[in-house]
């Protein structure tokens, strides 16, 4: 079974560390981004999400990141976990960020 606790790296360098997952799939940790379009310092910022326990082992998850500490964004991922034929899990996601608009005319451009 994909046990989503501990650490993961993507393509790009971004790094998130997921605390124990309990019982009913629920979990935290913080996500450590290696890209960001604010000039201000990246920092670790905190994350919560939720896994769907599977019995074969290949479950979909979803958590938020709260990007609070240097930016006015939110993202969210969803994804599902994999188990390839050597025994090595990958996360498979996909994400939407959300960026703070000075007036409603500008959602158009808070979306990614």
């Amino acid at each position: 079974q994909c046990n989503l606790t501990g650490w993961w790296e993507n393509d790009l360098g971004s790094k998130m560390h997921v605390f124990e997952v309990d019982s009913e799939g629920n979990f935290s940790g913080e996500y450590h981004t290696a890209v960001s379009s604010t000039p201000n310092p990246i920092q670790p910022s905190p994350l919560v999400g939720s896994q769907h326990l599977d019995k074969d082992g290949q479950c979909t998850f979803g958590f938020t990141v709260n990007w609070k500490k240097f930016s006015d964004s939110t993202a969210v991922f969803v994804g599902q976990c994999f188990t390839e034929d050597n025994g090595v899990e990958v996360l498979k996601t996909s994400w939407l960020l959300r960026e703070k608009v000075n007036s409603q005319p500008n959602d158009w451009k808070a979306t990614r």
